[in-house]
């Protein structure tokens, strides 16, 4: 209605469904769709963007997890991805192991956007393999996810693990975000 007046926060945390149909908005019909409407069959960019643009303009930060599809599908997520990258709006990805959530095997990511950063790289940690083998799902521990946050905060290159890439670099690689394209195959000065 015309009185609505939306939210903004400082943070988000979100782990929507994978891969949900959903009823896309017309273009420019919805201003949290600005960036590009995600497919019918895949809504994981309409959470994203639902939640992206419900943070505050100074310093909002969002934390995601999706599927790790969501890293180099084309299409109009490819153009989603693009227009989030120019701004500058994905600060990092993190590839998590397969098999740690109930009820899917497939592997996933997580994707921490910030409002008005001043540049446009991203922090690319590879923790596929940060995890101890389950009976019927895999845990990752305490020390897997404290090497995952010493790699975020220190935001340096660590081999075969984690890679600070410029936006030169991504531009160079189609706006792929896949993490071992850079954890793993670019050359670490």
């Amino acid at each position: 209605d015309e009185t609505y007046e939306p939210l903004f926060v400082d943070a988000v945390v979100s782990n929507p469904p994978y891969s949900q149909n959903w009823e896309p908005p017309e273009p420019g019909e919805d201003i949290r769709f600005e960036y590009g409407i995600a497919p019918k069959s895949k809504a994981d960019f309409a959470f994203l963007l639902h939640g992206y643009f419900h943070l505050k303009q100074d310093g909002g930060v969002m934390a995601i997890v999706l599927p790790h599809g969501v890293l180099f599908r084309g299409n109009a997520e490819g153009t989603i991805r693009k227009a989030l990258l120019e701004e500058g709006a994905i600060d990092t990805v993190i590839g998590l192991p397969a098999n740690i959530f109930f009820n899917t095997s497939i592997p996933t990511t997580v994707i921490i956007l910030k409002k008005n950063r001043t540049n446009r790289d991203v922090y690319f940690i590879d923790a596929s393999k940060e995890f101890d083998k389950g009976k019927n799902q895999n845990i990752m521990t305490d020390a897997h996810i404290e090497k995952i946050l010493q790699a975020y905060k220190s935001r340096e290159d660590m081999d075969k693990f984690a890679h600070l890439a410029s936006f030169e670099e991504i531009v160079e690689n189609d706006y792929n975000l896949n993490t071992v394209s850079y954890t793993h195959l670019r050359a670490h000065e």
